[in-house]
């Protein structure tokens, strides 16, 4: 078997119409549609049928912080340059929505923030191509601070 890439990712919310607002209306996926009564929104950036489901669940107990098992955080491709990572970064920040790091990967420059539910998200361009497909143990390289 041979996995060909990551397809989806299913959250539990809290409020699904706050996840929305930032899911569809901050981050810019496409709503598809609604099932489970309305409870739940398929969402998709246009690459496939959906790559987020969010499930509303109400007052059901959050994510655990700080280190353990489990999901860490989900990684969004947002443009092609630094400058659409910037572009990202002064419209989040108009949003009101908190910054919690920056990161230069070598192989990618990441931006790191909170959903409404409190999952990280990791909204990143990655490095010329080149850089990467040609040594792929650059992924490995020490993490640098990035500056936008």
């Amino acid at each position: 078997m041979k996995a060909h890439y990551l397809g989806h990712v299913v959250f539990y919310v809290k409020d699904l119409g706050r996840s929305l607002a930032f899911y569809r209306d901050l981050l810019g996926f496409q709503e598809v549609g609604r099932i489970f009564n309305g409870a739940a929104a398929a969402l998709t950036s246009g690459r496939t049928h959906h790559e987020l489901l969010l499930i509303q669940v109400g007052d059901a107990p959050g994510p655990p912080s700080g280190r353990r098992r489990g999901l860490y955080h989900i990684g969004i491709k947002v443009g092609d340059s630094l400058d659409a990572l910037r572009a990202a970064k002064r419209e989040l920040e108009s949003a009101g929505v908190s910054i919690d790091g920056m990161s230069d990967h070598t192989v990618s420059q990441s931006l790191y923030l909170r959903d409404p539910d409190g999952n990280e998200v990791e909204l990143y361009v990655d490095a010329d191509e080149a850089l990467w497909k040609n040594n792929p143990s650059a992924v490995l390289a020490p993490i640098k601070p990035l500056s936008l």
